[in-house]
């Protein structure tokens, strides 16, 4: 996929600062690339989310950005959360001074940042590899979704244990057995639960 030079991509950086600090409660991914569009900035269209190269491009372009954006902005005293849900600004440590073990975490490795600035993953990419990309990052959401699913079944939400998920398993069966006078399709729930969870078999 092409890749802006070097010129354009810096003179992104301070139009997104811009329309970050005009939204100071943070905006999602989508939102701020719509932000983005509305105010004219660079390669950030909403038209651009709708094909899967186009969607990859737009979307590693605007975490690259971010990326640099936060590792300046990190200089100068400030920080920048980015995630998909929220990216937005919040207070950091001034330079040289606060918590030092904040001042270390700060600095601590963080895969995404090497990926998304390392542009040769851009150049590189393909629209076979994209749909891969996105193939298994939907997969990955999917068994949140189900184990989250599974866990309030339990009555229980993350973060819980193995042990505590297990000791939970055999209050609900004790419960609702039916030869307890419990309910037997209650129970039938509390079972599958445990086996879309893979502990069924205390696995």
């Amino acid at each position: 996929m092409h890749v802006p030079p070097e010129q354009e991509l810096e003179a992104l950086l301070p139009q997104i600062l811009a329309v970050l600090r005009a939204h100071p409660q943070g905006l999602g991914e989508f939102e701020l690339v719509r932000a983005l569009d509305e105010a004219a900035v660079g390669p950030f269209s909403r038209e651009g989310l709708r094909e899967t190269g186009s969607l990859f491009r737009t979307h590693f372009l605007l975490f690259h950005c971010l990326y640099r954006l936060r590792q300046r902005l990190r200089r100068q005293g400030e920080d920048l959360q980015i995630h998909c849900t929220r990216i937005g600004l919040t207070c950091g440590p001034a330079p040289g001074g606060g918590n030092p073990d904040r001042r270390q975490s700060l600095s601590a490795p963080d895969p995404l940042a090497a990926y998304y600035l390392d542009l040769d993953h851009l150049a590189e990419a393909d629209l076979a590899s994209v749909e891969a990309m996105l193939a298994d990052g939907w997969r990955r959401v999917t068994r949140v979704d189900q184990r989250d699913a599974a866990l309030a079944e339990l009555e229980l939400s993350e973060p819980v244990t193995d042990e505590e998920i297990r000791l939970q398993y055999r209050r609900l069966v004790m419960r609702h057995h039916p030869d307890r006078g419990g309910d037997k399709a209650r129970m039938q729930q509390v079972v599958k639960a445990m086996e879309q969870l893979g502990l069924a078999r205390g696995g």
